[in-house]
């Protein structure tokens, strides 16, 4: 982007931001958000606190308390979002996409830190983990797509250490939970503020989990899920109970291998697009079985109702991928496979996020700094996505492209990317060209940074 195409985007962000405003009490604190989010779509190297303070001129101090200590509700800014997407972005199609993301750190400070596998390095590393929901409305023609929670994994060792927990701002009550129930929390809390998602689509980390499929049919949420050939199910309810192995659940790869539910059946060829590899062919087929109840672990049992168990063979390559659906029986199998295949929506969010909002960008030891720090760079995406599906939906003459003069030019997944083609000093001036016009005004070389305490 051209500076004359950062500052057309100032009215609309500060437009944006003031639909906070009543999530802070002191207007210094608005200000100083307002200040780190300008600086989170700045064209910097790296976007952690020190970069983006010397960037628009304010103490890095300033912003490393402000993220720490400040008194401003970041919960309710959280709430705000979703209640914002539920009312600008609402769709009858959307989808909901549960991932984690992994973040490389050294040291052993940052909270939450420790070996685990990190898809970052693709190695077990040193690393955070979040997990995250993002909601995408679906749209083919102009997507747009947010992520509506994000919340810190914190692994069985921290949550032991109340200690170590306390010295990093982690309160008594945030303990070790699995990233399913988190995300099953996470869903149930956007549809409380109004979301709604016609399908809820995720990886076999989160669809191996019996569990996690009984809380979507708890909350109504239809789902559609990877799972791993180990995983276990009924082709049709035993008629006895019995540890006799005649009785007992079978894999799914035997099952679609073995199984007259699956071999009487044929293939069924479908188109899938994939954004991260272009259109795929795949031969499907599919059936409904019942899932394994283990609630009582002495004597598993088959569910009283069926799920769907899909087998899909990539044409091209022989890749072969199971699905498991609660959709109902009179769901259309391209329909639930397309599904399937949407969890590219956050894998470009992702990319995009750590690319143009510093996401990943983060060097905090305490926890609410790293809570706020994911928020503010989730709220710069939102601005963003939103501000292209605006760009892309108008025609009007009177406002600077995005692509230039003669239309927008999103990226893939529907945000508009932030450039400039001067330093960085540079774009730190023209962002904020005068103070009428400003998201944020400079304070005095002499003005101590704000201190404020809660209530």
């Amino acid at each position: 982007m051209t500076g004359d195409q950062i500052r057309s985007l100032q009215p609309a962000l500060a437009a944006q931001l003031d639909r906070f405003r009543h999530c802070f009490k002191r207007l210094e604190s608005f200000q100083h958000w307002q200040q780190y989010i300008s600086g989170l779509i700045m064209q910097l190297k790296r976007k952690s606190i020190e970069p983006i303070a010397l960037a628009i001129g304010v103490p890095v101090r300033t912003l490393q308390e402000f993220l720490a200590f400040f008194a401003w509700d970041h919960e309710l800014v959280d709430q705000t979002l979703r209640v914002t997407v539920a009312e600008d972005h609402g769709s009858d199609v959307a989808i909901g996409v549960v991932d984690a993301s992994a973040h490389a750190k050294s040291g052993d400070k940052t909270p939450g830190v420790q070996r685990q596998w990190c898809g970052e390095s693709g190695k077990i590393d040193n690393c955070v983990v979040g997990q995250h929901l993002l909601y995408t409305n679906n749209d083919p023609e102009n997507p747009f797509s947010c992520v509506l929670a994000s919340d810190l994994f914190l692994p069985n060792k921290w949550s032991e250490d109340r200690d170590r927990c306390r010295e990093a701002g982690i309160a008594d009550d945030v303990v070790h939970r699995t990233k399913w129930r988190i995300a099953i929390d996470q869903i149930e809390t956007a549809i409380r503020d109004g979301i709604q998602f016609q399908w809820i689509t995720f990886d076999e980390d989160y669809g191996q989990v019996p569990s996690f499929w009984f809380e979507l049919d708890r909350l109504g949420q239809q789902g559609v899920g990877e799972v791993p050939t180990n995983f276990r199910c009924w082709p049709r309810r035993p008629w006895y109970r019995s540890h006799n192995p005649a009785h007992a659940s079978k894999r799914v790869d035997n099952v679609c291998r073995y199984s007259p539910i699956f071999t009487q059946k044929r293939w069924k060829r479908i188109k899938v697009k994939d954004v991260t590899r272009g259109k795929a062919l795949w031969d499907v087929k599919a059936a409904r079985v019942h899932l394994v109840d283990a609630s009582d672990k002495k004597h598993p049992r088959p569910t009283t109702r069926k799920y769907w168990l899909i087998v899909a063979r990539n044409v091209l390559t022989g890749e072969i991928k199971y699905f498991v659906s609660n959709a109902p029986a009179r769901a259309q199998l391209d329909a639930i496979l397309r599904v399937g295949f949407a969890r590219w929506h956050i894998e470009k969010w992702f990319e995009r996020a750590k690319q143009e909002t510093g996401f990943g960008d983060f060097e905090m030891r305490t926890y609410t700094s790293l809570i706020r720090h994911w928020l503010s760079a989730r709220i710069a995406m939102f601005f963003l996505a939103s501000e292209t599906v605006r760009l892309r939906g108008e025609k009007s003459g009177d406002h600077v492209r995005a692509g230039g003069e003669g239309r927008a030019q999103p990226g893939h997944d529907g945000v508009v990317s932030i450039r400039a083609d001067f330093d960085e000093s540079q774009l730190a001036v023209r962002v904020l060209p005068a103070p009428q016009q400003s998201l944020v005004r400079e304070p005095p070389p002499d003005l101590c940074p704000v201190q404020e305490t809660s209530p």
